[in-house]
């Protein structure tokens, strides 16, 4: 499950003046920190471009949303790999000891409109476990999760891809015009996750509507009653599945083990694999079809060399991450990350499209160059994050958005955005960048 949020944004600028106490110096009180508004549209509409001044200001700004406690944000290379790295920073605010910080991502999803019995599903998913429990549930998972079950996927996900390029003519309208979002981008990964999870098909479809509610920005009752749906559902799958098991995900987990999990981690489980296994990839092909439609140098570079593809991925990932923010992180005692100084139970917010474009790491950040990796992989993008959280997907995602890239201009080589570049709208949303719809003509 990933963090999401959809409140209500707070009538302020994207940045004010604080009234957070500073940190002390040997010289005395430092000048109060910046703040700003992590639900600003500009930050969610096109983080990568709003957060550089941001970077470039200050190491580390305050950020603010409605219903959550503030939190420290950190938007440069170094110190943004430090906190999704350095062990004495937590995702879980239980781990601080001596303190009782406020659980943000609990209260980011109470204020979306989350049911306060659905919170214990967020406490024991592989996003919200640090250590040695962490590490128990991730080795579950990777077993199941193998590359050998994502490699015998390949013709799987060929033969899907190439069902959705065969039915698109079907689906363009009178003015020619057909959006790849809802007719490829979206259904191929949904299908291959729900098959690789065991979903059985009738169920799918009310599985894609919960999971686009929860990712769309769904709130109050819609919000609560879609969560609860799914969780429910994902609890008559692992009692379908014990009882019945198959070739799936879920059996896998099922599996006898010394360890055996409980239904609450099987079913926390079962929603990190749905949701990082779909969410993060369809953006992730609709942004790389978005960036190869207005680079038609980088789109010649890679049909005259198919084999840039596993490049032009990377890249794509730094360039237009479909997740620019991960979990925030809580510190176990006091730290510096970079020249701050970080209290013990403060909370700090990692920005990936910032560090992703920062200078620092990354020469002409803003440039999209799908050869940069063939060269140079000093600084490697954090795009599927990075130490023990990074994203257990990461190859799967690959393969499907690759896929879908390779076979789109091998069966419409002439396809062409139906907007201007500018006439691409994006959603302002805080932990995803993604396209409202990406109109395209499949011939001239």
């Amino acid at each position: 499950m990933t963090e999401q949020n959809h409140a209500e944004r707070p009538p302020t600028s994207a940045t004010q003046t604080t009234t957070t106490p500073p940190h002390s110096t040997a010289a005395g009180p430092a000048p109060a920190p910046e703040t700003i508004d992590l639900l600003d549209p500009q930050l969610m509409r096109d983080p990568f471009r709003a957060f550089s001044p941001v970077r470039e200001r200050a190491p580390l700004v305050r950020g603010v949303m409605p219903g959550v406690e503030p939190m420290w944000v950190a938007t440069r290379y170094d110190d943004v790999r430090q906190v999704l790295s350095d062990p004495r920073f937590v995702v879980d605010p239980t781990h601080v000891p001596g303190a009782e910080p406020g659980h943000r991502i609990e209260q980011l999803w109470r204020t979306r409109g989350a049911r306060a019995e659905d919170a214990k599903y967020l406490r024991a998913s592989l996003f919200g476990t640090d250590g040695p429990e962490h590490h128990r549930l991730r080795r579950r998972v990777v077993r199941a999760f193998t590359a050998g079950r994502v490699t015998r996927l390949r013709p799987r996900i060929e033969h899907l891809t190439h069902t959705l390029l065969g039915a698109l003519p079907a689906h363009t309208g009178p003015d020619g015009v057909v959006d790849l979002i809802p007719h490829l981008a979206h259904p191929l990964p949904v299908t291959v996750i729900c098959e690789l999870v065991g979903v059985p098909e009738p169920e799918r479809p009310n599985w894609a509507a919960w999971g686009q509610a929860l990712t769309d920005g769904a709130t109050g009752t819609a919000l609560g009653d879609a969560l609860h749906a799914l969780i429910t559902s994902a609890h008559t799958l692992v009692d379908h599945r014990r009882a019945h098991p198959g070739d799936d995900l879920t059996s896998a987990l099922l599996a006898p083990h010394d360890d055996p999990l409980t239904p609450t981690e099987n079913v926390a489980l079962i929603l990190n694999l749905v949701f990082a296994g779909h969410a993060t990839t369809v953006n992730l092909i609709a942004n790389g079809i978005a960036a190869l439609l207005t680079h038609p140098d980088q789109l010649t570079l890679l049909r005259n060399d198919p084999a840039l593809a596993p490049h032009a991925a990377d890249e794509f990932m730094r360039w237009a991450g479909p997740n620019p923010r991960a979990l925030p992180r809580y510190a176990t005692e006091d730290l510096h990350l970079g020249e701050c100084l970080i209290r013990r139970g403060e909370a700090v917010l990692p920005v990936m499209a910032a560090a992703d474009r920062d200078p620092r790491a990354h020469p002409d950040p803003d440039r999209l160059d799908i050869t940069r990796t063939r060269t140079r992989r000093t600084c490697p993008q954090v795009g599927f994050g990075h130490g023990p959280h990074r994203c257990i997907g990461d190859h799967l995602a690959l393969q499907e958005a690759q896929t879908a890239w390779t076979l789109l201009w091998d069966r419409f080589p002439e396809l062409a955005l139906a907007v201007a570049p500018e006439g691409l709208v994006r959603e302002a949303h805080p932990n995803s960048w993604k396209l409202t719809t990406l109109p395209v003509h499949l011939h001239p």
